[in-house]
């Protein structure tokens, strides 16, 4: 049976972001249960803030790139902080962008090749509810704007600036798993969507 691929993204693009090492603790996790991992720096992806003009004059490349990664990849591990209680203009610039490109050279349009897409959602924050507050916002852009299914569990890592080892591993036990519990059931779902649709 084929190897799942997996996308971790961070929401946070920061030095030293709290979502870049939870979003790493749980690609650990997923690449020790087999699945092949590809860690995803939104930065990188050099994507100016949506606009159609821009659109229309060239389609940016960090688009069509992330675009292809969806269209490559079986599911989702999705890191990111709060911002007023909200999932971060970084993250939703980027799945904006996302959506954009239109099916060529063999890949879908950017919104098919997200659609269907298993997700997990984890937060972290200073903060004691760990960015929860924002998860629910994330899930339903997730389900409702871009049709991905997104499992029941999620974890918000709270007081996460004390949460990590030097090493960057997380020192509760009970969080670790907690991150475990969400990367076992994209896992899960995953390969139970991918066996229905062969």
């Amino acid at each position: 049976m084929a190897v799942l691929r997996v996308l971790v993204i961070a929401g946070s693009a920061r030095a030293g972001s709290l979502n870049q090492r939870l979003a790493a603790t749980a690609a650990r996790l997923a690449e020790l249960a087999g699945a092949a991992v590809t860690s995803v720096d939104l930065r990188a992806l050099d994507l100016p803030i949506y606009d159609a003009d821009l659109e229309e004059r060239a389609m940016p490349e960090g688009a069509r790139h992330l675009r292809r990664l969806f269209a490559e990849h079986d599911a989702l591990l999705l890191a990111s902080p709060e911002y007023n209680g909200f999932p971060t203009p970084l993250l939703i610039n980027a799945f904006d962008w996302a959506t954009r490109p239109v099916a060529e050279d063999g890949l879908p349009s950017g919104s098919t090749a997200m659609s269907g897409t298993v997700a997990g959602l984890l937060s972290a924050s200073p903060g004691t509810f760990g960015g929860m507050r924002s998860l629910l916002f994330t899930r339903q852009f997730l389900q409702m704007n871009l049709g991905m299914l997104v499992v029941p569990e999620q974890f918000g890592l709270g007081l996460a600036d004390r949460a990590f080892s030097d090493t960057g591993v997380l020192a509760d036990p009970k969080a670790q798993e907690a991150v475990a519990k969400v990367v076992r059931s994209v896992l899960r779902t995953a390969a139970a969507v991918r066996d229905s649709s062969a």
